[in-house]
């Protein structure tokens, strides 16, 4: 039967009729409606950080909801979740004085961030100061700056004119992104946006010294360090930031959403440094004339903060630094595989396996032919244009991990099978 549900980031004349539909979850399963379950290898979106079905967030929840279930933030109003979780959010995140402005999730994020810097700037005496510059290969979400901003051909293409004053620069080069900014003249530059590693766009470590290199390039030029934490956030490099993992850095403003409710409820946000944030909050500031409908929402709020509990009761802030290099030598038997080319792991529980060009058909035809090879083994994964994309629950161990090692050798050798039958 088709239903009229239109999935995001799918091709709907495939899709219709055929979805896998989950019913329930639990730690690192999922479950079918005929029972059948299923390894969450890929964390859902990037986000299940505590696992499936943790009953104490579904009571917060659910407490909450019989106490206030929403009110407007906008203006003076406010509730005593939004506040505890925007104090505890400031005073874990590696940023000076951080001011917390919250959102619906990270594509709203994004976009405030965008906003913040640029109005900041204006507020001081340089509305030159619009420019923004990204990756090759970012993912900043698909609302108006993040499209505009993104580094995936694929997403920016074909929506007609996007936001100007952007432009985009090699992901991996310090010595780009410096030559970008001298061109463009420094006084007309607002922000760099900076995945500590690069998520959708392929699991992509930065090198040695590019971090801190890119950090002290802004600093100089006085370009705003806005850090995305979108994905990795909340454990999944194994801190509570995962900027963290290099010592020193301070972001000007870090997006997060995902792994701040572990999915649970959609929440996002921004926490800027009390530099940038003072046009508006010192003296009778200027107005910041945006913001989500849902922003500070209780409920959403509630669900963050018994998540945060967990993260920090069971040790799993911890835990994806812990396993990195477990996740990372599971895996690294597979670069042998003749349609491999390579394994990009070591750096917090994430990692991805690219497919080597021989094993790529029509639209990345090679990594569907693996996810759907390893569902059918019970095992869920994501796609990511030439690779697949390996994020599970902080919650995992070692026999999943293994399972997961298993189970895309399995998936690589069904898919040689036709390939070879092709040459």
């Amino acid at each position: 039967m088709n239903h009229r549900f239109w999935h995001p980031f799918a091709n709907m004349a495939e899709v219709a009729g055929s979805e896998l539909v989950l019913e329930r979850g639990e730690d690192v399963w999922m479950y079918d409606g005929d029972g059948r379950r299923y390894l969450d290898a890929c964390g859902s979106l990037w986000y299940a950080n505590v696992g499936h079905g943790r009953e104490e967030v579904a009571e917060r929840v659910a407490e909450q909801l019989r106490e206030l279930e929403a009110y407007s933030t906008f203006g003076d109003i406010a509730n005593r979740p939004a506040l505890e979780l925007s104090d505890r959010l400031a005073d874990l995140a590696p940023v000076d004085d951080g001011k917390v402005f919250l959102g619906s999730g990270g594509g709203d994020a994004i976009d405030t961030a965008a906003k913040i810097a640029r109005a900041s700037f204006g507020l001081r005496g340089e509305p030159r100061r619009v420019h923004l510059i990204s990756r090759t290969h970012a993912y900043h979400g698909t609302h108006g700056f993040g499209t505009s901003i993104g580094g995936i051909e694929a997403n920016v293409s074909g929506w007609g004119p996007l936001i100007p004053n952007t432009s985009v620069v090699a992901h991996d080069s310090v010595e780009a992104l410096e030559r970008e900014i001298t061109q463009l003249g420094p006084e007309n530059v607002a922000a760099f946006f900076c995945e500590p590693i690069i998520g959708a766009g392929g699991v992509r470590l930065p090198p040695p010294g590019y971090i801190e290199g890119v950090a002290e390039v802004c600093a100089e030029h006085g370009v705003l360090l806005i850090i995305d934490e979108v994905i990795c956030g909340f454990g999944r490099l194994g801190a509570w930031f995962g900027i963290e993992r290099w010592p020193g850095v301070r972001p000007d403003l870090v997006t997060f959403a995902k792994g701040v409710t572990s999915g649970y409820l959609p929440l996002g946000g921004v926490i800027a440094s009390s530099e940038v944030a003072a046009p508006f909050w010192e003296d009778r500031g200027a107005t910041f004339r945006h913001g989500a409908t849902y922003a500070g929402h209780p409920v959403c709020c509630a669900a963050a903060l018994a998540n945060l509990d967990i993260l920090e009761r069971d040790g799993l802030i911890a835990r994806g630094r812990e396993i990195e290099r477990e996740l990372a030598e599971t895996l690294a038997p597979l670069v042998d595989h003749p349609q491999v080319a390579e394994v990009r792991a070591g750096l917090g529980l994430i990692a991805a396996v690219e497919l080597v060009p021989e094993a790529l058909s029509g639209d990345a035809g090679g990594v569907a032919a693996v996810t759907l090879a390893a569902r059918e083994q019970g095992v869920l994964l994501r796609g990511l244009g030439s690779a697949v994309a390996v994020s599970p629950p902080l919650t995992v161990q070692p026999e999943h991990l293994a399972l997961i090692g298993e189970t895309l050798a399995g998936a690589f050798d069904a898919l040689a099978k036709p390939i070879a039958g092709r040459r």
